[in-house]
């Protein structure tokens, strides 16, 4: 939760603020030189944005199409309040790189300043198209709905009085208490390794008053001291051998997606899975994508894996390359054991 976002509900300002850091840490791995990155971020955490934007259109002048950077001179525009050239910038990068949900988040963030919520209602639509794991875009789009429904029940309250909206209309209200009178805020940058400053928090609530001690027990006579019995060593065994079959599952999907191996990409996952749509849409979208790419490598790092019984949730970092994109990012997924064997019954990116 690192930027500023339209302030027109509270979940809405801190979840769509978080679009701009996931997008920031899953886009650093692009071929583009870490140091004149991290100047153009820099310079945009210290609210610099001329320089910034100086400094991102003289390496743009030479590569024209490299999306981190087009990506930080779109935020930079935002900050400097040129939120139409922002949109058109953002715009673009979703055209040019229609496979990247972020810019399409962002654009919804700034659709939403304007008070657009219809527009940014179909963008927060085609992130989610665009990545079915994609949280952030489904939570931003419930507040889009709020807010929507918000409007619609005002609307039926000046109409008719009478109407029995007025409940609904306070519930939501309730839920983004500073709905009313908060004009909207600009975005501002953020990035892995430079926050922007949050928003502020409200005034702490006063401590409670100490309760009066209670009067004095007298201790109890000291039971006899048993010495606790040892860690069971077949149980630990058990527990890393459970931890090594997920990770080598893991690793089987990623070299499967690696080698274009559509059979065992498909049977890494739970016969339940379906991506958001049917099984058969989403494994003719997967099929499509994988199949259209000339290369693929997925290599996987960082594995932080725990097990609850026939259940395991497995986070990690992933650098995954097709053609000439690259995306780094965290993922998390998680894993039920069916037939012997763990499948992947939901992912997420950004985790």
């Amino acid at each position: 939760m690192q930027a500023v976002a339209p302030k027109f509900g509270v979940r809405f300002t801190a979840l769509a603020a978080k679009c701009l850091a996931i997008a920031t840490l899953s886009m650093t791995a692009f071929a583009v030189q870490a140091d004149e990155v991290g100047d153009v971020q820099k310079l945009l955490s210290a609210g610099k944005n001329t320089e910034a934007l100086q400094k991102a259109d003289q390496f743009l002048a030479a590569r024209p199409r490299d999306p981190m950077m087009r990506f930080l001179r779109a935020i930079s525009l935002s900050q400097a309040g040129r939120i139409p050239e922002s949109i058109t910038a953002f715009t673009k990068l979703t055209e040019d790189y229609p496979e990247l949900p972020e810019p399409f988040n962002n654009l919804a963030v700034l659709y939403a300043q304007q008070g657009q919520y219809d527009k940014s209602r179909n963008a927060l639509e085609m992130a989610i198209r665009t990545n079915p794991s994609y949280a952030t875009a489904y939570e931003n789009l419930g507040d889009v709905y709020a807010k929507l429904a918000s409007q619609a029940y005002s609307k039926a309250l000046q109409i008719d009085t009478r109407s029995a909206v007025a409940p609904k209309l306070a519930m939501i209200r309730d839920l983004f208490p500073k709905e009313r009178g908060t004009s909207m805020a600009s975005l501002s940058n953020s990035s892995s390794t430079a926050p922007a400053v949050p928003s502020p928090s409200p005034a702490p609530a006063p401590a409670p008053a100490p309760s009066k001690s209670p009067a004095p027990v007298p201790a109890p006579a000291p039971a006899p001291v048993t010495k606790p019995a040892p860690a069971s060593a077949p149980v630990e065994a058990k527990a890393e051998a459970g931890e090594r079959e997920v990770e080598a599952a893991l690793q089987a999907w990623a070299n499967a997606w690696s080698k274009k191996d559509l059979s065992g990409y498909f049977a890494a996952y739970s016969r339940d899975f379906n991506g958001g749509k049917s099984r058969k849409a989403w494994e003719q979208e997967r099929r499509e994508r994988i199949q259209g790419k000339r290369s693929i490598s997925v290599k996987l790092s960082k594995i932080d894996i725990s097990i609850n019984g026939n259940k395991a949730t497995a986070r990690f970092h992933q650098d995954y390359k097709a053609d000439s994109l690259s995306v780094s990012s965290g993922k998390r997924v998680d894993l039920v054991r069916s037939g012997g064997e763990w499948v992947i019954v939901k992912e997420s990116t950004g985790s």
